[in-house]
């Protein structure tokens, strides 16, 4: 690839709440349109509506680690206001909050996962970046 004189303040401003919103709703950042996972978790290559290319986010631990912390804070208080208030038995913490917690993350874990990616797309960030060394080993462009 060769060098550009093009640098990101010159690209025109991507709607970040809207990238947001649309990666949440599991759907392209660009289009609002073309699903954004072809699996549980795993982005696709292209939207197949709009063709842009996802194949580059990079969000690696960001998702795991706010849906932890949300999950945290959603989960928590209940749980120590019915302990301070009823005092069940510990069973009664495993049966109730164990099964809770962990469909709660399943639930939130793409969403969190798709606005992440979604303000990567917005800011141009990664292989995003039309200017970027990072757009190198497209999928699409491979023999």
């Amino acid at each position: 690839m060769g060098f550009s004189t093009q640098t990101v303040e010159d690209l025109p401003p991507r709607p970040v709440w809207r990238s947001l919103w649309r990666g949440a709703g599991h759907k392209c950042p660009a289009c609002g349109y073309g699903g954004m996972f072809s699996r549980f978790l795993k982005v696709r290559d292209a939207c197949a509506s709009c063709g842009e290319a996802l194949y580059h986010h990079r969000a690696d631990d960001a998702p795991p680690y706010f849906t932890i912390f949300i999950v945290g804070h959603v989960m928590i208080p209940p749980l120590m206001w019915l302990e301070t208030a009823v005092q069940p038995a510990i069973w009664l913490h495993l049966l109730l909050w164990l099964p809770l917690s962990v469909l709660l993350t399943l639930w939130l874990l793409p969403i969190v996962k798709g606005a992440i990616v979604g303000l990567q797309w917005a800011n141009y960030m990664h292989g995003f970046d039309p200017t970027s060394d990072e757009r190198e080993g497209d999928p699409q462009l491979e023999p």
